[in-house]
């Protein structure tokens, strides 16, 4: 996988904690460099573990499905992609402004967590899609969902909750193509 799909790989996964990050500076009077930086570190961070952990265990038992692999990786970002593009259609509240002003840590790990879940699956596909270097795919991912979920605070804060539902549908889009390409290219369609 090339840098430019690890680069839309990164944008893809790094909607969820857009959208939430959004609805954070939603949620705030003032958003502030502490507060985007709190959030894009808790989002980064998480995002870049779950993939690393994926990962691991994915080259756990990457010998014994290697014939199938690529559909692996196909259905699990598929799945993935399809998920969030039922999620973003199916708000009809953008934002729930009670819950989103906390930057706790305990508020922040369990957001964290739930929306970095999808980057261990593609962790996972990663693994499955064999030609990956784990460190650049990790610090993209990380970087670019604490720019992103930095960004959105800002967003949030000024626009409001209109950039939510559009982030989730390019998510999708972005992980449905991935997981395409890589079962073309395992088939031989794609060189």
């Amino acid at each position: 996988m090339g840098s430019v799909e690890l680069i839309l790989l990164a944008v893809g996964l790094s909607m969820d904690a857009f959208a939430v990050s959004i609805c954070k500076g939603l949620a705030m009077k003032k958003a502030d460099g502490r507060s985007m930086a709190i959030c894009g570190a808790w989002f980064g961070g998480f995002q870049a573990l779950m993939p690393l952990i994926g990962y691991f265990l994915g080259n756990l038992f990457a010998n014994g499905i290697k014939a199938f692999d690529h559909w692996v990786a196909f259905g699990l970002l598929t799945f993935i992609g399809i998920n969030m593009l039922k999620e973003a259609w199916s708000k009809e509240e953008a934002c729930d402004l009670n819950s989103n002003n906390d930057l706790s840590v305990k508020n922040m790990f369990v957001m964290s967590v739930a929306t970095s879940i999808d980057a261990l699956a593609v962790g996972i596909s990663l693994a499955m899609a064999g030609n990956v270097n784990i460190i650049t795919a990790v610090f993209l991912i990380g970087i670019i969902t604490f720019s992103f979920s930095a960004a959105g605070v800002k967003i949030g804060n000024i626009f409001g909750c209109k950039f939510e539902k559009k982030a989730q549908l390019a998510g999708g889009c972005i992980l449905i193509f991935l997981g395409t390409k890589i079962l073309l290219e395992h088939l031989g369609y794609l060189t």
